[in-house]
């Protein structure tokens, strides 16, 4: 199985390589009770991520996730980097293509297929819902300072 790659690292920061997005198919995530998801990776260990997690999985062409799902706390921003595909949240089947967002609250029940004749890949990012706030929105600093490479 494929692993990801720590570029560097240091006080502040964490940055890993997860290799090409065609590649993604070479990893497999193991969950509890035997179940196996081929093409899903999460990542937010592996960056030290302390308020968020994120995945990225690649759906080959006719395969889906499997399974309904929900959270507790955590909320779901998917984002379709590449193909199309269609997305269930409760009862409602809507079409997903490369450039779609989708935002799940905790209790919605969501699932992804990939319908289509090419992969499917999709970045998820997991949150703690109802947390952000306007002041979050403005939580930086812009450093007087040049930027030197």
């Amino acid at each position: 199985m494929k692993q990801i790659e720590t570029i560097a690292s240091a006080a502040h920061f964490t940055a890993v390589d997860l290799g090409p997005l065609e590649g993604l198919g070479d990893y497999e995530l193991a969950l509890g009770g035997g179940l196996r998801i081929a093409g899903k990776i999460f990542g937010g260990a592996a960056v030290g991520a302390t308020g968020a997690e994120f995945s990225l999985q690649r759906f080959a062409a006719g395969s889906e996730a499997g399974f309904l799902h929900t959270h507790k706390n955590h909320e779901e921003l998917y984002f379709v980097l590449a193909g199309a595909g269609e997305f269930r949240v409760d009862d409602r089947i809507f079409p997903v293509r490369e450039g779609s967002v989708v935002r799940v609250a905790p209790a919605g029940r969501r699932t992804l297929r990939n319908n289509g004749s090419a992969p499917l890949t999709v970045l998820c990012i997991q949150y703690r819902s109802a947390t952000f706030t306007a002041e979050d929105a403005a939580d930086y600093t812009i450093l007087d300072e040049a930027v030197r490479w």
